[in-house]
């Protein structure tokens, strides 16, 4: 991972966000380095946009929701911003926690995405990677994609499968023989078998190795992170 103090010219650096102790954090924060420089402050899409065309800058750190102008979202400015300064490195810095509005912000682009809730010592190793176009994405919101993405897998296996089969896969993948299985749930062996067989091939899963590895990331085994 790249190092902030790798670098020995100054990176130059707008720092935008309309709440002021952000600001001021941001500022302590960034200034403590010898080779990051704040060149401007905004706390408005306007100012941003006003002093990205007044100064020479390489990067931004900004809120996702900057308040814009007429109705404006904050995708809106973000994807202005990228449009007009394209060969700017932008740090998003957002209290956003969902998951659909995060991949919205990454796929305009942005260079890193950091939430409020990561640590403030993660924005310089943000700002170290985004100047090395190298894409960077904050542990918070990680496990917010994370979270959202398999809980859309598992319902999408709740959806492929029928309840008995959802039951058999469920116990498998938790490490239970079909044996026991089918103990548990009081069929026969052959009845558990032939579900699983049947689930495995609506999941286009070719043995167990695949379907322990699919049950891990969908989360749908007994006991497994949701």
């Amino acid at each position: 991972m790249t190092d902030i103090t790798e670098y020995t010219a100054p990176v130059r650096v707008i720092v935008a966000d309309d709440h002021p102790l952000v600001l001021f954090a941001l500022e302590s924060l960034i200034t403590s380095f010898a080779n990051l420089q704040i060149v401007a402050r905004a706390q408005t899409a306007s100012q941003l946009f006003e002093e990205a065309a007044r100064q020479d800058f390489d990067l931004v750190v900004m809120d996702l929701h900057m308040p814009g102008q007429g109705g404006e979202e904050g995708y809106d400015v973000l994807r202005r911003f990228r449009q007009r300064f394209a060969q700017k490195a932008v740090v998003l810095l957002t209290m956003e926690t969902n998951a659909a509005a995060l991949r919205e912000a990454l796929e305009l682009d942005v260079d890193a995405v950091l939430s409020k809730r990561d640590r403030i010592d993660l924005i310089p190793v943000a700002i170290a990677s985004a100047i090395a176009h190298e894409h960077y994405v904050g542990p918070v919101v990680r496990d917010l994609l994370l979270q959202a993405s398999r809980a859309q897998r598992r319902e999408k296996v709740h959806q492929i499968l029928s309840r008995r089969e959802l039951e058999v896969f469920t116990h498998y993948a938790s490490g239970l023989g079909v044996t026991e299985i089918a103990g548990l749930l009081g069929r026969s062996v052959k009845t558990i078998s032939a579900q699983k067989c049947a689930a495995m091939k609506k999941l286009s899963l070719d043995n167990d190795v695949e379907l322990y590895r699919f049950a891990e990331e969908c989360g749908v085994a007994h006991g497994a992170p949701s």
